[in-house]
C-alpha cells in the first residue's frame, strides 16, 4: 500500500451522498414509499383459503383429458 494512499471513491457514491446531504429526508421517503407499495399486512385465514381452494395443474399442460 503506498505512503499516500485514499480510499477511491467512484462518482455514483459521490453524487449520491451529495443527494443525500441536499435533502436529508430522502431516505425516509424511500421507506415511506416502499411502505405504501409493498410492506402489506397478510391475513393469514385468507391466505389459508387461497391455497386449499387452489386446483393442481396437470403435468402436462397441453394435453387434453
Amino acid at each position: 500500500m503506498p505512503l499516500f494512499w485514499k480510499p477511491y471513491k467512484s462518482e455514483v457514491s459521490n453524487f449520491i451522498d451529495a443527494l443525500k446531504a441536499k435533502k436529508p429526508t430522502l431516505e425516509q421517503e424511500q421507506r415511506d414509499g416502499r411502505a405504501l407499495l409493498w410492506e402489506k399486512p397478510v391475513d393469514r385465514a385468507e391466505q389459508a383459503d387461497f391455497r386449499a381452494a387452489r386446483v393442481a395443474q396437470q403435468p402436462y399442460v397441453y394435453q387434453t383429458k
